[in-house]
């Protein structure tokens, strides 16, 4: 299970080394594509067919699912870790996502089967504005048992 928060650095070849945590779950071998909230989801290779299975699944004939399918496998990418635990972000992913092509901050979430990779201060502002509303999110959940 992929949980936690952990904010690494990317060096002037806009290289960034994963969370330890991450590594030995994840593999040497990762999916990263557009997530949802302008950050990136990043997904090992077993976790990736699971998905990619289920979204190829659906109906052709709607176009949210066309629609969502072309954002989502579309633009995903395979990335090799490197030896020393480092991944490449292509610069069309960094773009959406907002990533600085400067030396700066990243953030990975670990979100259950994959991990989301953040601008720092959009994870920031987005984390703070959620946690306004935590006690609200709290309660629909209670709703379905969750909490």
């Amino acid at each position: 299970m992929l949980i936690g928060e952990y904010t690494h650095s990317q060096d002037d070849k806009k290289r960034i080394s994963l969370p330890a945590k991450f590594k030995k779950e994840i593999g040497k071998k990762v999916v990263i594509t557009h997530g949802l909230d302008n950050c990136l989801f990043m997904f090992g290779i077993k976790e990736w067919v699971k998905i990619s299975e289920k979204l190829g699944s659906l109906s052709m004939g709607q176009a949210s699912s066309r629609g969502f399918n072309r954002m989502f496998l579309g633009g995903a990418v395979e990335v090799d870790v490197d030896s020393v635990g480092r991944i490449l972000i292509p610069d069309f992913l960094r773009e959406f996502a907002g990533l600085s092509d400067k030396v700066g901050k990243v953030v990975f979430t670990g979100v259950y089967n994959k991990v989301e990779i953040w601008d720092e201060l959009r994870w920031k502002n987005y984390k703070m504005e959620n946690l306004k509303h935590v006690d609200d999110i709290a309660e629909k959940l209670g709703e379905f048992g969750v909490i």
